[in-house]
């Protein structure tokens, strides 16, 4: 990523710093944990560190492992140690500088760190875990393009993976030949921390039924929710095909969902609410009769991480709008039968919503 786009970034931070009162912000990175903002808001991709903002400085904090890529990824000053952990040194740096007001994300620290190593500072920290959340929501241009660029990959990885789809096969087999295909297609990885979900048959029925070693059987139905990683950014694609031959009531059900997702998705533009939105695909479902079945919310956002901020859900208080990258993905799960779902990603533009991810096809596929 150019750095002018992370020096965009970090000004955008201090404008609501400033609206919060807050002399500096802090994050940290405990083993992956919160990498995703760190890399949003620096650069910086490894899996250790503590950033400090203030009005007129960007430090970046990590140990001697990092120094090379610290240094390439990202414009912030460097500072590596290895003596003391981040979150006392940089408690050392917020007393150095006489910060009286300091940003945390308490929802990204754990309890011991905050009452026994920042509260040693002699400041108030003020909870500010919403700031960069609120700022990784809206994708600009290049990370609209980089779900779009994996998006196509993921069609791609899949329509060859399907080739090689006979009775007998696992899920388990099908998951990694998909995988494989991804990255011979160009992508990073799957998801970046979660398994692809593969069921067949009656496992169908469960939302997050990842890949096991039972074999397709001729009739099957099986879901696959899969994605790909581009520069950072994820994907998120469910499908559904049929070993064989697909029964009447798996045909029945993938219409009803093809028509509750394409309305959803024409209800989707800036203003509009996420629970909204929501409704417009369950009562398609509830219509046909199979409104218990719907057990999950419409969708979510995803960018650098595969579930962020909006929600499309009957409980959601989101309004949508320009920028935002959701998925649509209904679905219908029927205990001892099975289930599909149908999911594309979808950017909220000032007119409506552009599909990230769409291929010609939605329908249940027979292989």
């Amino acid at each position: 990523m150019q750095f002018d786009a992370i020096r965009g970034r970090v000004e955008k931070l201090r404008a609501l710093m400033r609206e919060k009162g807050l002399d500096a912000f802090v994050l940290f990175v405990f083993e992956r944990l919160n990498s995703e903002s760190c890399r949003y808001i620096s650069g910086f991709r490894g899996s250790s560190a503590a950033l400090l903002i203030d009005d007129v400085r960007e430090t970046l904090v990590t140990d001697g492992r990092y120094q090379t890529q610290a240094a390439a990824q990202s414009p912030f000053s460097l500072i590596v140690q290895m003596t003391v952990p981040f979150s006392e040194f940089i408690v050392r740096l917020v007393s150095e500088n006489g910060y009286k007001t300091v940003g945390f994300e308490s929802e990204k620290l754990f309890h011991g760190v905050v009452e026994n190593v920042l509260k040693k500072a002699r400041t108030e920290w003020k909870d500010a875990s919403a700031l960069v959340p609120f700022l990784r929501r809206t994708k600009d241009a290049a990370e609209a393009d980089a779900i779009r660029r994996a998006g196509l990959i993921a069609r791609r990885a899949y329509e060859k993976t399907l080739r090689e789809v006979k009775a007998g096969m696992t899920e388990a087999e099908f998951d990694s030949r998909l995988l494989c295909e991804i990255k011979r297609e160009g992508g990073e990885r799957g998801w970046t921390h979660d398994d692809f979900i593969v069921a067949s048959g009656e496992r169908g029925a469960m939302c997050h039924g990842c890949a096991t070693a039972k074999p397709f059987a001729r009739f099957d139905t099986v879901t696959v929710d899969y994605g790909v990683t581009v520069d950072g950014y994820m994907c998120d694609i469910t499908r559904n095909f049929a070993v064989g031959e697909a029964r009447e009531r798996a045909l029945e059900i993938g219409r009803i969902l093809i028509e509750a997702h394409r309305s959803a998705a024409a209800a989707l533009r800036p203003g509009a609410s996420g629970k909204e939105v929501d409704a417009v695909a369950r009562k398609i479902v509830a219509d046909a009769g199979y409104e218990k079945n719907f057990i999950h919310g419409l969708g979510h956002g995803l960018g650098l991480e595969v579930h962020e901020a909006p929600r499309l859900s009957f409980l959601s208080k989101d309004i949508l709008k320009a920028g935002d990258v959701v998925t649509v993905e209904p679905g219908i799960y029927i205990e001892g039968w099975g289930g599909l779902r149908i999911e594309d990603d979808y950017l909220i533009t000032e007119n409506g919503a552009e599909c990230l991810t769409q291929s010609d096809d939605q329908n249940l596929r027979v292989v």
